[in-house]
């Protein structure tokens, strides 16, 4: 048995962050245990909320629980019910998972940074293209700008440090690379991730519902599409009822 750090006795700790919000932290680092205890408290409270409850909001490593304080009470009493929660705390058991399908174009005006990703790599841009699209990623969190995905588990090989000047206009369904993470740009953004491709699907619209396709947990698979192919799906995707292919997935733990 490994000995007991004093970082492992200090979590999980609540934070107050105001009078209707408690961040519950699990952890200090981009890690999947981490992350897999962030959703299971989110998955049993959902499944049993207590009066007053709004929302919660996951991150890496935390997990933000927003409540009505005139109907539960004070701060300091949800805090006593989030704790009881995080006792025995266990990932929810499940055998399968959300696979959202990405198609992507890797090519021209799409991929502006595609050759200086090959080029840091050693890679040929096909070859960073294959590997991108080879390996599900896992969402661990949404941010930045509405319904961002943070994506885990790409092929490390791909790793490729941040633009040094980033760029003020991005357009919206841009896939891009960051340090180890990979990512979808998916509103007209400033950012400075390399660009590798573009998704044609809206994946964020606030006059659809859902507003979001992807969220905190589920997987991502990004498929390579040509231009006449990216052109179609960006008709078609627009239409009022579309939606995106999901596809079920063996549940494993994200690397």
């Amino acid at each position: 048995m490994g000995e007991t750090t004093e970082d492992e006795l200090f979590y999980p700790r609540f934070l107050h962050a105001g009078e209707s919000c408690i961040v519950v932290e699990f952890g200090d680092d981009v890690d999947p245990e981490v992350n897999a205890r962030v959703q299971a408290l989110r998955a049993k409270i959902e499944k049993n909320p207590f009066p007053g409850f709004i929302d919660t909001v996951p991150t890496y490593r935390s997990l933000a629980v927003c409540f009505d304080p005139l109907r539960t009470g004070s701060p300091a009493e949800i805090k006593k019910v989030l704790a009881g929660m995080t006792e025995k705390l266990q990932a929810e058991e499940k055998g399968e998972e959300e696979l959202l399908i990405v198609p992507t174009c890797y090519e021209g005006e799409f991929a502006p940074d595609l050759a200086r990703v090959a080029d840091h790599t050693g890679l040929s841009p096909e070859e960073v293209t294959r590997r991108h699209a080879g390996r599900d990623c896992y969402c661990y969190m949404l941010g930045f700008v509405p319904g961002y995905p943070y994506l885990g588990g790409m092929d490390p090989s791909l790793e490729t440090p941040r633009l040094k000047e980033p760029r003020e206009r991005i357009p919206g369904g841009s896939v891009g690379i960051g340090g180890k993470q990979t990512g979808i740009y998916t509103v007209e953004s400033p950012g400075g991730w390399n660009l590798i491709g573009r998704t044609p699907l809206r994946m964020f619209d606030p006059d659809r519902n859902p507003a979001i396709f992807l969220n905190a947990g589920m997987w991502v698979r990004f498929v390579p599409v040509g231009k006449a192919e990216f052109d179609r799906l960006a008709r078609e995707s627009v239409q009022p009822g579309w939606k995106p292919e999901v596809r079920k997935r063996k549940a494993e733990r994200p690397e």
